[in-house]
């Protein structure tokens, strides 16, 4: 009987307590939320399509130059996190979706917020080569000094 009692009351703490560890784990904003990417985001509009939605060259499209490729890697990342969102390549027109593609990715593969990697990155996929994103790098940053 006593074995009985106590589990009951185990299970109402454990109850009393479970909404305050689901907040706190549901409403912990990753690193890359609490970054401000936004003049970053910015200067890579600038150099990727001066700020056309409508911009298309090959497979990139949008403001941020979106390919397919990095549309089904944030929908993994989506699905991994067990969110029932999904992007579409459509969503590659929308400036704030392709903002939200840029975040997802930087947290996931940018987790120290490095703004070098970002811009590389963004550039030359996860596996950049510093060589091949040089130039690239240098017209995101030399935008992104002229905002200051």
């Amino acid at each position: 009987m006593k074995f009985l009692k106590e589990s009951k009351i185990v299970l109402v703490l454990l109850f009393l307590c479970l909404p305050f560890a689901v907040h706190a784990a549901g409403d912990q904003p990753t690193s890359s939320e609490q970054f401000n990417w936004d003049p970053v985001m910015n200067a890579i509009i600038q150099v990727e399509s001066e700020g056309n939605t409508r911009a298309v060259s090959g497979n990139s499209v949008g403001a941020m130059q979106i390919t397919p490729v990095l549309v089904a890697e944030c929908n993994n990342i989506l699905k991994s996190r067990k969110s029932k969102k999904r992007y579409s390549l459509k969503d590659r027109f929308n400036l704030a979706k392709s903002k939200e593609m840029f975040l997802l990715m930087q947290s996931v593969y940018n987790v120290e917020n490095n703004i070098e990697k970002a811009i590389r990155s963004w550039n030359g996929g996860i596996r950049y080569s510093i060589r091949g994103t040089q130039r690239y790098y240098k017209k995101v940053m030399s935008h992104l000094s002229n905002q200051n």
